[in-house]
């Protein structure tokens, strides 16, 4: 049987499994759609919790970045982990104490404001088509290799599949498919790691074969990877970071944006008690952990894979030749995620880091510059190639990698929903909508944020992990700072929220366009984004967390001048506090 046919059966399979999960779960009321009728169990939540959490950023992108960028890149592991752990402690059982739908009206009703909830509403959607670009890329990328099409085909493929079971079955059919779709990505992402640490290290345990001895050099594997790169002019992979400042404020923009993030809280919501909430977040902890200890090996595995592959002898001395070249780099060439130039017409392929820095050793070689572009995206998913694991684990890992980056695309889909039909058309323009009228503005609006990623992913500002790590500093500078003063301040006025939520939401997006382009659109960056042109050396994708700061300082700044609160909020405020006793979650 092919690979091809293999990888059919398997995505096929799993996709015939998600949507009959949805027609069976189908949303009949407002109150499914929004929050699984909120009779939804901790351990069921957080299995679902984790499914929508590990993205096509963590599942496809996330081994990529750091297989590129070794130890500098584990920020994303520490801010997105560190994230969770804010958010059980500091919103979610308040949140669920609070008893709303959604983010923004949480926002509204706590900052007695109809323009507070349209301010944070209009945060909502920033942050979460920002996410789904980077979810839509992913899938593109994986549909484009494992059904053989080119990206745009692959993009295309998968807003049709995203639309078909997140459209029809709202939060009810996400749920109980995003708990499917969790047990196929974490098979999918363990089982892979572990052939190929035994194959590596003889270790078939992945967090421990990263540190065990690479079996065909006798030497520790990462000191073996060191080797190889570093030949190459590439950084040692477990050097540490120079700029502390950017990187201390990219985890920090990661954590705050994890805890800010509403297609996450809205999960809060669909369990019966306060208490289910706090067990649902441990839960999703401790199903995120079995693929977060796992990423850092296999990005070490994949990278390593990936230059003896090129330099089968383990020296920069020999390079294969093009025509050699193995049948994965064929397979993937055709979806252009991997791209080579003979620029010196010796036949063979030069992979190194092409810097100013390593001219001189590359002409000394006789290298005209690197001739394989390798799209960073592609290493998870290449990896069972690379390593020449049978075709059934090509299959899984393809199921796999599908269904991580379309249980997050659903899930934010839904919070974009729900804020476009629930805070914007029954919350501000049409109060008296029926319960069917808003299920219909719901899916309409869920169908055009569809097309908008879907257009957008097809010219991502970044990898996928990137895109999304924007997304976390626009939740991070704009909504993360409104809940936290909502909850824990009973200064803090409706005046002062919505100026601290423009502050911040305002200057981080402006920051993000000069070096990503207006609106993400391609070649309208003010700035090319490289670390000579940051401000005080702080990237796009940490700038979040700044943007945090301003939100606050404008937020209480703006209080402490203007009248307080009614007393029946701070009232509210303190009572929130203490997350006893709440009952079902409000669709009014």
């Amino acid at each position: 049987m092919s690979q091809f046919a293999v990888n059919l059966i398997f995505v096929g399979g799993s996709f015939l499994l998600y949507i009959l999960i949805a027609i069976w779960a189908k949303a009949g009321s407002t109150k499914d759609f929004y929050v699984a009728g909120g009779g939804v169990h901790p351990i069921t939540n957080g299995m679902a919790i984790g499914a929508d959490w590990m993205s096509a950023a963590s599942f496809i992108s996330m081994a990529g970045l750091i297989a590129a960028g070794g130890y500098a890149n584990s920020t994303f592991l520490m801010g997105w982990t560190g994230g969770y752990v804010l958010l059980a402690m500091l919103l979610a059982p308040y949140l669920r104490k609070f008893g709303k739908f959604t983010v923004p009206e949480f926002i509204g009703d706590r900052f007695y404001s109809k323009s507070a909830r349209l301010v944070a509403v209009v945060c909502l959607i920033v942050a979460s088509v920002t996410y789904v670009i980077g979810q839509m890329a992913g899938a593109g990328v994986a549909f484009s290799r494992f059904l053989e099409v080119d990206a745009t085909m692959g993009l295309i493929i998968a807003a049709i599949v995203v639309f078909v079971y997140a459209v029809l079955g709202g939060m009810k059919g996400i749920t109980y498919t995003q708990v499917a779709q969790y047990c196929v990505l974490i098979i999918a992402y363990t089982i892979p790691a572990i052939f190929i640490s035994l194959q590596l290290t003889g270790n078939p345990v992945p967090p421990l074969g990263l540190f065990s001895t690479h079996a065909d050099s006798g030497v520790p594997l990462l000191e073996k990877l060191n080797q190889v790169i570093t030949e190459l002019g590439f950084n040692s992979y477990t050097d540490d970071v120079d700029n502390k400042l950017n990187m201390v404020l990219f985890t920090l923009s990661l954590m705050i944006g994890t805890a800010g993030l509403p297609h996450v809280i809205i999960r809060f919501f669909t369990v019966p008690k306060v208490a289910d909430a706090r067990w649902s977040a441990g839960w999703a902890l401790v199903f995120i952990a079995l693929l977060y200890l796992t990423a850092p090996a296999v990005a070490s595995m994949a990278r390593l894979n990936l230059m003896t592959t090129i330099y089968p002898d383990g020296t920069a001395a020999a390079p294969i030749e093009y025509d050699e070249r193995p049948n994965w780099v064929r397979e993937w060439e055709v979806t252009g995620l991997i791209q080579y130039e003979d620029k010196n017409n010796d036949g063979r392929i030069q992979l190194y880091n092409d810097t100013e820095a390593f001219q001189a050793e590359a002409e000394s070689r006789g290298w005209n510059g690197n001739e394989l572009v390798v799209n960073r995206d592609i290493l998870v998913l290449a990896n069972p190639e690379i390593a020449n694991l049978p075709s059934w684990v090509i299959g899984l890992i393809a199921a796999g990698g599908l269904a991580a980056a379309l249980s997050t695309a659903a899930g934010l889909l839904l919070a974009i929903s729900s804020a476009v039909s629930h805070d914007l058309i029954k919350g501000a323009i049409n109060p008296n909508i029926t319960d069917k009228g808003e299920l219909l503005a719901a899916r309409i609006s869920m169908a055009v944020a569809i097309v908008v990623a879907t257009y957008l992913g097809a010219n991502p500002p970044g990898f996928a992990a990137q895109v999304v790590a924007l997304a976390f500093g626009i939740a991070a500078a704009s909504l993360f700072p409104a809940l936290m003063m909502g909850i824990f301040s009973k200064r803090v006025n409706n005046t002062g929220a919505i100026t601290g939520m423009l502050a911040g939401l305002g200057f981080t997006l402006v920051y993000i366009f000069v070096y990503k382009g207006w609106l993400f659109i391609p070649g309208t960056n003010n700035l090319e984004d490289i670390p000579a042109n940051w401000v005080l050396g702080i990237s796009p994708l940490s700038i979040g967390a700044v943007g945090a700061l301003i939100n606050f300082v404008v937020a209480f700044g703006v209080s402490s001048v203007t009248e307080q609160p009614p007393e029946e909020i701070q009232e509210l405020v303190e009572s929130v506090r203490y997350p006893r006793g709440a009952g079902s979650a409000a669709d009014h």
